[in-house]
């Protein structure tokens, strides 16, 4: 029997036209969605990603929308409902991954970086729930956050401080949205293997094409986090299956925080 969880579910997902978002929406689409809009920055790599989504039966559109424009960010919503219709779930996934250190960010590369991983999330659920709350149905919103808002590497400061950021928005929003029955979760994604990690780890490391395989070959699992895995957990706490389960934040990677080799090994 086909999987129909979220054949009622109207979606937006920003940063949808590649790599985990884009994983998201097609499991959506596998269990029955049939009502999304997704989100790009760059209008081919969006339409052609709509394309790829209609061919398995959904009405999806996508919206240029930079996460950084804050108008932008709060018309998204409007802009999806009159596209599709009323939106009950939305997944922040879009996301700045660019380098910086304590010591050498600059006030613009801060703002660079704040701005698309904290800010818009922020007015995006807000105008989401508002959406909610007008029309009068219950939503989900899940928060694509990081491994690293534990602390990460000294590289990665300001993305670091984003993700911390929206930890806390998820927790707060979450907190306040339950007497309106809105859901916020988040999902703390440790280092995943997709398209934009690889253009970051060519422009930002100097990687060579093959890197992953050599990456790969010394992680525990042999491969990093693959986006299909975390669509299903997305899927699962987006959808009815998840029960009242809301300001959950969940590690979903193969390194165990505070967990270290016996010292018998080392």
């Amino acid at each position: 029997m086909a999987n129909r969880t979220h054949e009622a579910t109207g979606a937006i997902i920003t940063g949808g036209s590649q790599g985990l978002g884009l994983a998201i929406a097609k499991r959506l689409i596998d269990e029955g969605c049939t009502r999304l809009v997704i989100t790009s920055r760059n209008p081919e790599k969006g339409a052609a990603a709509v394309r790829e989504l209609r061919a398995l039966g959904a009405r999806a559109y996508t919206l240029p929308v930079e996460m950084s424009d804050i108008p932008a960010v709060q018309a998204m919503v409007g802009q999806a409902v009159e596209l599709i219709g009323p939106v009950n779930a939305l997944v922040n996934c879009a996301a700045n991954t660019a380098r910086g250190s304590i010591l050498d960010t600059t006030p613009d590369r801060w703002d660079e970086i704040m701005d698309p991983n904290a800010k818009g999330p922020f007015f995006a659920l807000q105008e989401f729930a508002r959406h909610c709350i007008a029309e009068g149905h219950t939503g989900s919103c899940v928060n694509i956050l990081s491994i690293v808002v534990y602390g990460g590497t000294s590289f990665l400061a300001p993305y670091v401080a984003s993700k911390a950021a929206l930890a806390g928005i998820t927790k707060n929003a979450a907190g306040a949205l339950t007497k309106h029955r809105i859901r916020v979760n988040g999902i703390n994604v440790g280092w995943m293997d997709t398209p934009g990690e690889d253009m970051r780890q060519k422009v930002s490391h100097d990687r060579e094409d093959g890197w992953l395989d050599g990456v790969e070959d010394n992680v525990p699992f042999g491969m990093l986090v693959k986006p299909e895995h975390v669509a299903w957990q997305t899927s699962f706490l987006l959808g009815p299956a998840s029960g009242v389960v809301t300001g959950a934040l969940m590690d979903f990677d193969q390194q165990v925080v505070g967990a270290y080799p016996d010292t018998d090994e080392v």
